[in-house]
C-alpha cells in the first residue's frame, strides 16, 4: 500500500501558488509508526512518500520511518520503497547518504530560472542561489533525481529557458506542470505565451534528441509516450486507491486537495480505512461526462480529481484552463513526436515505446 505522509504542515518557504496553508502542526511518532504499519498491511509492497509542508523540517521522523520500515521489510519479506518531494533548501550530505542507502527517490521542487519569482523564503528572501547549490549536491549523490517545476502565469516567460537550465545543471528528468488553484489567475495572453514557450521547448528537445542526449521532460514526453503505448492518462487517477495522504493527525484522504473536507475523510491510521467509502469514491473518479464527446478524451488528464477540484471545486468537472492547456500540449507533443520519428525511427521507438 502506498501512503503520502504529511510530516508537517509547516514550511520554510512562502510560494505564491501553494495550495496548502502553513501551520506549526507536526506528525507524532505514534501516527508515523501506525502509518508505516498501515502501509505494510495491504498488497505485496509498502510505499511511503515523505511530504509536507516541507518534510525535511522533520528529518528525525524520516530517519525513524526508514529504520522502522526497513526492519519490517526484513521481517515480513515485503518490499519497501520510498520517495520524497522537497523544496531542497535543507538537504545536506548526511541526509543524502541515508536517502541513498534507502534507495529513496527524490523530487526536487525547483522552478529553474523562474525560482525567485514564486518560490521565496518566509520573509521574502530569494532561494535560487541556494537551490542551485543544493541541486548540484543532490545530483552528486543521486543523479537520477527529478526536478519538479510548477509554472505560474508570471513565470511563463522563463519556461523554455528553465528547461534548458535544469538540463544543463545535470538533471536527466524534469517534470513541468502549470499552477492551479485559487492563488493563480491565467489570462488568454498568458496561455498564448505558454504555447510559444512550449513550442520553443519542443525545439530544444529535438536538438537534444539529434545529439543523442537522453533527457526526459514529462509534460511533452509523457504525451508522446502515452500515444505510442496506447495508454490513457485518464485511467491514472484512482482517488484514494493509488496513493493516500496521511495528515499529521493521522487522518486519511483520497488526495492532497481534499484534506480537511470531512466528506472525503476515508479513515485514520488508528482505526483503519473505510473500504466501502474508498470503493464508492473510486467509482466516481471516471472521465467527466462533459468530456465524453471530445476527440481527445483518451489523451487528456481530464479525470485528475485533485486538479479538477482545485480549479472548479468538483472532482468531476474539468476547467476551461485545463482543457486549453491539454489541447495545446497534445498538439505540440504530437508534432514533435512525428519529427523525432522521421529523424531516427529506431531511437524514437526505443525512447518512447
Amino acid at each position: 500500500m502506498n501512503l503520502t505522509l504529511h510530516l508537517t504542515d509547516n514550511c520554510n518557504l512562502d510560494c505564491s501558488y501553494c495550495i496548502r496553508e502553513k501551520c506549526p502542526k507536526d506528525m507524532t511518532e505514534d501516527v508515523l509508526f501506525r502509518a508505516c504499519d498501515l502501509a505494510f498491511s495491504k498488497g505485496t509492497k509498502a510505499g511511503l512518500c515523505f511530504f509536507g509542508g516541507e518534510p525535511l523540517l522533520k528529518k528525525d521522523l524520516i530517519y525513524k520511518a526508514l529504520d522502522y520500515c526497513e526492519e519490517k521489510s526484513q521481517k515480513t519479506g515485503m518490499l519497501f520503497d520510498c520517495k520524497m518531494t522537497t523544496n531542497g533548501t535543507l538537504l545536506d550530505e548526511a541526509f543524502l547518504e541515508r536517502a541513498r542507502s534507502a534507495n529513496m527517490g527524490i523530487g526536487l521542487s525547483f522552478d529553474g530560472k523562474a525560482q525567485d519569482i514564486c518560490r521565496v523564503f518566509v520573509g521574502g528572501q530569494p532561494t535560487s542561489s541556494v537551490l542551485e547549490q543544493k541541486a548540484k549536491l543532490l545530483l552528486s549523490y543521486m543523479p537520477d533525481s527529478v526536478a519538479l517545476a510548477t509554472i505560474a502565469p508570471q513565470a511563463v516567460p522563463y519556461y523554455a529557458e528553465s528547461v534548458r537550465y535544469l538540463h544543463d545543471l545535470g538533471f536527466k528528468r524534469v517534470s513541468f506542470v502549470i499552477a492551479y488553484g485559487k492563488k493563480v489567475s491565467w489570462t488568454d495572453s498568458d496561455l498564448d505565451l505558454l504555447r510559444t514557450q512550449l513550442e520553443l521547448t519542443a525545439e530544444y528537445l529535438k536538438e537534444l534528441f539529434i545529439k543523442k542526449d537522453d533527457f526526459y521532460m514529462s509534460a511533452i514526453g509523457a504525451k508522446i509516450r502515452d500515444c505510442i503505448r496506447g495508454k490513457n492518462p485518464a485511467e491514472r487517477c484512482h482517488l484514494g486507491v493509488r496513493q493516500m495522504p496521511v495528515t499529521p493527525s493521522g487522518d486519511l484522504y483520497p488526495c492532497t486537495s481534499f484534506i480537511g473536507d470531512e466528506h472525503y475523510l476515508l479513515g485514520n491510521v488508528f482505526d483503519g480505512i473505510n473500504d466501502a467509502k474508498v470503493m464508492e469514491l473510486a467509482k466516481r473518479s471516471s472521465v467527466p461526462m462533459t468530456c465524453a464527446g471530445c476527440d481527445l478524451v483518451k489523451r487528456c488528464t481530464n479525470s485528475c480529481g485533485c486538479a479538477n477540484r482545485m480549479n472548479t471545486g468538483d472532482e468531476n468537472l474539468v476547467s476551461p484552463l485545463q482543457c486549453t492547456y491539454e489541447r495545446m500540449l497534445i498538439e505540440i507533443s504530437d508534432k514533435l513526436g512525428e519529427e523525432l520519428y522521421q529523424i531516427d525511427p529506431e531511437r524514437f521507438t526505443k525512447q518512447f515505446a
